[in-house]
C-alpha cells in the first residue's frame, strides 16, 4: 500500500488498547499493528518524526515495528547531524528531501516535508504540515557584515525562531475553523454571540492572509538566497478586483474553507459578496497591471508591484436626473483584511525647495528645503496558483511628517493646525484628479513623483543587502513602467546615484538606461503627457536639472548623427518649445519622449499599435534606435475572468478536457475545438450561457430597474466612456433599429416575427472633466428610457446602462454577454483587453480591425469574428476626403438618426451640444462607418437564429484564446525584455 501512497497527510487512529498508524488517500486506507508502548514516547530531544522515506521502505521490506522505525529515525537524525549541512539526499522521487529527518534542536532542511508527530501518547497524532524555508548560510553572513559575534547572534536567535515558527500553518478542516475563530476573537474583538456574516468574512480573509504572508516571506527569502535578478513593475494602476475567492482558490483552499465555513454556519460563496472592490484602478491599464500580477506569481518570476493605496479611488458612479454624478468611493470604511500595514517601511519625500550646487562645479547638487511628505507603504500579497510562490504588490499611502502643529492648536487656529496633515494626505485620496485646474494638475504631478520617489528608495534599500557596488544593479534587476505615469522614476534614479550616491553622471545614466523599460498604451496625441516646465520647475527643480541636461546630451548626439537637421531635433526634443508650440503655448516636458530617451526597451501591447509606434507616433525614435522596439500582445489571466468570473463554464472545460490543467497552461483550450460541433457539448454549453444570461438579467433588475428577457441577445459594450471607443456609434444604431421596428410595425408587421430581441447593456465611467463622454452618458440614459417605455418595441429592443462599473459586475455581464462591441476608430486603440475577456467566455466579437482584435480574429478563425469599419491604413484618406466633400451628403440612415436627435425625440438636442458640434468634423469617422457597422449588425442577427452554428462559433472563440492568457505575455516580458528566471519554492 505504501508504495502508492501519495505525500498527502497522514492521520493516526488508534484501536482499541493498540496505537495503530493509518494513512488515507480518497477511500484507501491501510494500517499497520503497534503496541501503545511504541507510540507513547516521543525523542527526549523533542517529538518523533517519521519521514515518507521511512513508510516507502518500511513497504519494501517486513513490516517493522514501530520501534524499530523509531530507531531508524533517530539514526537517521544523528546521520543528518553528522554532516553538518542540515540538506538530505537521495530518497524516493516524488519526496523531497530524501532519507534522514533533522532532529528539532537542529538548523533544518529548506525543504518542506510531510510528517508524523507524536507528541503526547495514543491519539495524539495531528496533520502533517509543511516546513519553512530556512534562510541560507551565505544570507546570514550577510546580514551580519562580518562580524563574527554578530553572525553567531544571528545564528542562535535564528535556531530559536526556526524551532517557533519552522511550520507553516496547517490547511486540514480543523485548523482553518481554529483560526477563523482566532481572529474573530482576537482581530476583531467579537464574541460567538456577534458572528456575523461581516465578521465571518473578515475573519476569514485575515485566516488566508496568514498563509500568504508565510509563502511571501518564504518566496522573498528564495529570492534572496539564489540572487535571483528582480523586475520591479510600476503602475499608477492596480484595478485588482475582489481577493476573497482569488486567495482561497490559487492557495487551493477552496473546498476546505467552504467545508469548514459550512460546520460554523456560513456559506463561501456569499462571503464573497461582502468584499468590497479595491478602488485602485479606473480601466484596462489597472486591470492588465493586476494580470500581471497574477502571472508573474504563478509563472514563479522574481517580482515586485508598486503603486499607490488611493483612499477613494477614482469616483463612485450614481446616475441622477439623467446625468453621471461623481461620489467619493469609500471602499475603505471597513478596513482592508488583506493589507498589511508596514509602519517600519517610511520614506519622507520633498516637493518645492530649493537646489544648492557644489561650489567646485561638480555635477552634484544639493535639494533642500520645500514641503516634506512621509510615504508609508502597505502591502497586498499576490498569491500563485497552484505554487507556493507569492508577490508582493506595495502601495503606498501619503502621510504627514508631523501630524499637528502644536504652535497653531494652541493659539487657536484649529483648521491650520491640521492644514499640512490635509495637504499630505490628498496626494494619495482620489486616483486621477480632475486636471482642469492648475491644482488638478499640481496634484497630478505630485501622485507621480510620490510614487517613483518611494519605491526607489524602496529598491535601493533592498539592494544594498546585496552589498554589491551601484554599478552593478542593472544585473540585478529592471524597472518596467506601465505607461508614462512612472516617467519621473528616470531623473529620480539619475538624482539619487549622482547627488546621494556621488556616482559619476556618465556612470548614473548608464546604469539607469540598462535598468528601466517602458510600456507605451497610446498613439492618441491628446493622450500624450505633457508637463508644464514652469511648475515642474517649482515643485521638482532639481529635476528639471536634470531632465534639461538628459535633453541637452541626447540632442547632441542626435546633431552629431544628423548635423543640420534642426527639424528632426525639434521633434525630438524631450522638451516642446517653439516653433512647435503654437503661439501662446507654454513649454511642455514630453515624458513619452523622456521614456524613450531614458529606457533600454519599449514596447507596444499589440502587433497594429506597435507599428504604428513605428512608423507614426515615435518614427524618428524608431530610426535612432531600431534595437529599443519590440511588441508584446496583452493578455489577461484565465484564473479571474474564466475560472472565477464562470465557475460553470470552467467546470465544463475541465470535463471536455478531463483535467484542470488549462487553469495554468491555457494554451490547452485549443483542444476543445475538437467538440465544437459535439451535440452533447453543445447542450451543456448552451445551459451554461442561459445561466449567465439569468444571473446578468437579475442584476440589472435590481440595479437598473428593467427586466430582460434571458432569450434575448445580450450585445455588450462595457469600458470606459471616450469619444474614440465610440459608444455613440452604438447608440445612433440603436436609434436607427428603433426607428425600423416602429415603421415595420406600422408598414409589416408580420415581418417582427423574423426579428432577433436584442438588448443593448452599456457600462462605463467618464472623467469628471471630459464633457463630451458624460453627454454620451447622458443620451445612452435617454435613448434607454424612450426606448424602453415604448410598447410597441420593448419586446424587440430594451436598453440599459448599469452604473458604476467595476471588476465585480464586469465578473456577471462579461459571462452573460452573447456578443461584445469593440468599436474604436482603427488605429486609436493601442490594444484593448475586454475583447479577450468575453471571446475567453465564449463572447462573440463585434468591432474594428484595432488593437488586438485582429490578432483575436487570426486565433479564433475570420468566421467567428463579425469586422467592419475603415481600416487603420486608410483612416487618414477617409478624413481628408470627408473635408474636400464636407456638403456631400452622409448615410441617408445617418441622417435620420440625426434629424432625430434634433427633433428632441431623447430629450432638447441643446443638452448634447459638445456631441452634435464634434460631428460636424466627424474626427472618428461614426458616419463613414455607419453603414458597414449597421451591416455588421445584420449579420450577427442571422447568426444568432441558427443556435448550433452560434454555439459553434462561441466554442470555437474560446478555443482559439489559448495565446492571451497573460501568462503567454509574462513569459515573453521575461524572456526579451526582463532577462528574468523563475524561480519556485518546493
Amino acid at each position: 500500500f505504501f508504495e502508492s501512497l501519495h505525500p498527502f497527510p497522514l492521520f493516526y487512529t488508534p484501536a482499541a488498547g493498540t496505537g495503530c498508524i493509518s494513512a488515507r488517500e480518497g477511500e484507501a486506507a491501510a494500517s499497520l499493528p503497534m503496541s501503545a508502548e511504541d507510540v507513547d514516547h516521543g525523542d527526549p530531544g523533542g517529538p518523533l518524526e517519521f519521514e515518507p522515506h521511512d513508510l516507502y521502505g518500511w513497504s519494501a521490506g517486513a513490516a517493522r515495528t514501530a520501534s524499530s522505525l523509531a530507531e531508524r529515525s533517530r539514526s537517521s537524525w544523528s546521520s543528518a547531524a553528522s554532516s553538518g549541512d542540515g540538506h538530505r539526499t537521495g530518497g524516493h522521487p516524488e519526496i523531497s528531501g530524501g532519507p534522514g529527518t533533522t532532529p528539532p534542536d537542529h538548523a533544518p532542511t529548506q525543504h518542506p516535508r510531510l510528517r508524523l508527530v507524536m507528541d503526547g501518547g495514543p491519539g495524539a497524532l495531528r496533520p502533517v504540515r509543511k516546513e519553512r524555508r530556512q534562510p541560507s548560510m551565505e544570507n546570514m553572513q550577510r546580514l551580519s557584515q562580518g562580524d563574527e559575534a554578530r553572525a553567531a547572534g544571528l545564528e542562535g536567535k535564528t535556531d530559536l525562531l526556526w524551532r517557533l515558527m519552522q511550520e507553516c500553518l496547517g490547511e486540514d478542516k480543523e485548523t482553518i475553523q481554529r483560526e477563523i475563530v482566532r481572529h474573530v476573537e482576537y482581530t476583531l474583538a467579537c464574541t460567538r454571540l456577534s458572528f456575523e456574516k461581516k465578521h465571518a468574512f473578515q475573519a476569514t480573509a485575515h485566516s488566508l492572509r496568514d498563509r500568504m504572508v508565510e509563502r511571501a516571506n518564504d518566496t522573498e527569502q528564495l529570492f534572496d538566497d539564489m540572487g535571483a535578478r528582480r523586475v520591479y513593475y510600476l503602475s499608477l494602476e492596480f484595478l485588482m478586483g475582489r481577493t476573497l475567492c482569488n486567495a482561497v482558490s490559487s492557495l487551493g483552499l477552496e473546498g476546505r474553507y467552504a467545508e469548514a465555513l459550512q460546520e460554523l454556519g456560513f456559506r463561501l460563496e456569499d462571503l464573497y459578496e461582502e468584499e468590497k472592490d479595491a478602488a485602485l484602478g479606473n480601466g484596462g491599464l489597472g486591470r492588465l497591471a493586476a494580470c500581471f500580477m497574477d502571472s508573474l506569481a504563478t509563472l514563479n518570476y522574481p517580482a515586485w508591484g508598486y503603486g499607490l493605496r488611493y483612499s477613494y479611488g477614482l469616483f463612485e458612479q450614481r446616475i441622477f436626473n439623467g446625468e453621471q454624478v461623481e461620489l467619493p468611493d469609500s471602499w475603505l470604511t471597513e478596513g482592508n483584511p488583506w493589507e498589511v500595514e508596514r509602519l517600519d517601511v517610511q520614506y519622507t519625500i520633498r516637493f518645492f525647495g530649493k537646489v544648492v550646487h557644489d561650489e567646485t562645479g561638480a555635477k552634484q547638487a544639493s535639494w533642500e528645503g520645500g514641503d516634506l511628505v512621509q510615504a508609508v507603504a502597505y502591502d497586498n500579497l499576490i498569491p500563485g496558483h497552484g505554487t507556493r510562490n507569492t508577490l508582493n504588490l506595495r502601495l503606498w499611502a501619503s502621510k504627514p511628517t508631523r501630524q499637528l502643529d502644536m504652535a497653531l492648536f494652541n493659539a487657536g487656529d484649529y483648521q491650520g493646525a491640521l492644514e499640512a496633515r490635509q495637504k499630505s494626505e490628498n496626494i494619495t485620496s482620489v486616483l486621477y484628479p480632475n486636471d482642469e485646474s492648475y491644482s488638478g494638475k499640481e496634484l497630478r504631478l505630485k501622485q507621480q513623483y510620490f510614487l517613483v520617489a518611494a519605491t526607489l528608495r524602496d529598491i535601493l534599500e533592498r539592494f544594498r543587502r546585496t552589498q554589491k557596488p551601484l554599478g552593478e544593479m542593472s544585473t540585478q534587476l529592471c524597472i518596467q513602467l506601465n505607461d508614462t505615469h512612472p516617467a519621473l522614476g528616470i531623473p529620480e534614479l539619475v538624482r539619487l546615484l549622482v547627488d546621494e550616491e556621488h556616482l559619476p553622471w556618465e556612470e548614473a545614466w548608464e546604469v539607469t538606461t540598462a535598468i528601466y523599460t517602458y510600456t507605451n498604451h497610446t498613439v492618441l496625441p491628446e493622450a500624450m503627457e505633457e508637463w508644464d516646465v514652469e511648475m515642474f520647475e517649482v515643485m521638482l527643480p532639481r529635476h528639471m536639472e536634470i531632465i534639461y541636461q538628459i535633453n541637452h546630451r541626447f540632442l547632441q548626439e542626435v546633431s552629431e548623427r544628423f548635423a543640420g537637421d534642426l527639424r528632426r531635433l525639434e521633434e525630438l526634443s524631450i522638451i516642446k518649445e517653439p516653433p512647435s508650440r503654437p503661439a501662446g503655448e507654454k513649454k511642455k516636458i514630453r515624458m513619452a519622449h523622456l521614456a524613450l530617451v531614458g529606457c533600454n526597451k519599449v514596447n507596444g501591447v499589440a502587433e497594429i499599435h506597435t507599428e504604428i509606434l513605428k512608423t507614426e507616433t515615435f518614427k524618428l525614435f524608431y530610426r535612432l534606435w531600431p534595437h529599443k522596439f519590440c511588441n508584446v500582445t496583452n493578455g489577461v489571466t484565465p484564473r479571474r475572468w474564466l475560472q472565477q468570473a464562470n465557475p460553470a463554464l470552467a467546470a465544463l472545460l475541465s470535463s471536455v478536457l478531463e483535467g484542470d490543467a488549462w487553469r495554468s497552461d491555457f494554451s490547452l483550450v485549443s483542444k476543445v475545438r475538437a467538440h465544437a460541433r459535439d451535440p452533447l457539448v453543445q447542450a451543456r454549453w448552451q445551459k451554461v450561457k442561459q445561466a449567465n444570461k439569468q444571473r446578468l438579467a437579475d442584476l440589472i433588475e435590481r440595479e437598473c430597474n428593467v427586466t430582460l428577457d434571458p432569450h434575448m441577445l445580450f450585445d455588450a459594450q462595457v469600458k470606459r466612456i471616450h469619444e474614440y471607443k465610440r459608444q455613440l456609434l452604438n447608440v445612433f444604431g440603436i436609434i436607427h433599429r428603433h426607428s425600423e421596428l416602429r415603421r415595420m410595425k406600422r408598414e409589416a408587421p408580420g415581418l417582427l416575427g423574423a426579428v432577433v430581441p436584442r438588448a443593448f447593456i452599456f457600462a462605463g465611467k467618464a472623467a469628471p472633466g471630459y464633457k463630451a463622454a458624460k453627454e454620451i452618458i447622458k443620451l445612452i440614459l435617454a435613448v434607454a428610457q424612450a426606448i424602453n417605455e415604448d410598447p410597441e418595441t420593448n419586446h424587440f429592443l430594451r436598453v440599459v446602462f448599469i452604473p458604476n462599473y467595476n471588476v465585480k459586475l464586469a465578473e456577471i455581464v462579461i459571462p452573460g454577454s452573447d456578443v461584445s462591441q469593440h468599436l474604436s476608430t482603427s488605429g486609436t486603440e493601442a490594444s484593448g483587453t475586454g475583447n479577450m475577456k468575453f471571446a475567453m467566455n465564449g463572447g462573440l466579437i463585434l468591432g474594428t480591425l484595432d488593437g488586438s482584435t485582429a490578432e483575436i480574429r487570426a486565433e479564433v478563425g475570420d468566421d467567428n469574428v463579425f469586422i467592419f469599419g475603415t481600416r487603420a491604413e486608410a483612416v487618414e484618406q477617409v478624413r481628408e476626403a470627408q473635408h474636400a466633400n464636407a456638403n456631400l451628403p452622409p448615410d441617408p440612415r445617418f441622417s435620420n438618426v440625426l434629424a432625430r436627435l434634433h427633433a428632441a425625440d431623447f430629450g432638447p438636442a441643446q443638452g448634447y451640444g459638445a456631441l452634435l458640434s464634434s460631428l460636424e468634423v466627424d474626427h472618428y469617422l461614426l458616419a463613414a462607418d455607419f453603414g458597414s457597422y449597421l451591416e455588421a449588425q445584420a449579420r450577427v442577427d442571422r447568426c444568432y437564429k441558427k443556435q448550433e452554428e452560434w454555439t459553434r462559433m462561441s466554442i470555437e472563440c474560446l478555443a482559439g484564446m489559448g495565446t492571451f492568457s497573460s501568462d503567454n505575455t509574462i513569459r515573453k516580458y521575461a524572456e526579451e525584455i526582463w532577462k528574468v528566471q523563475p524561480m519556485a519554492l518546493p
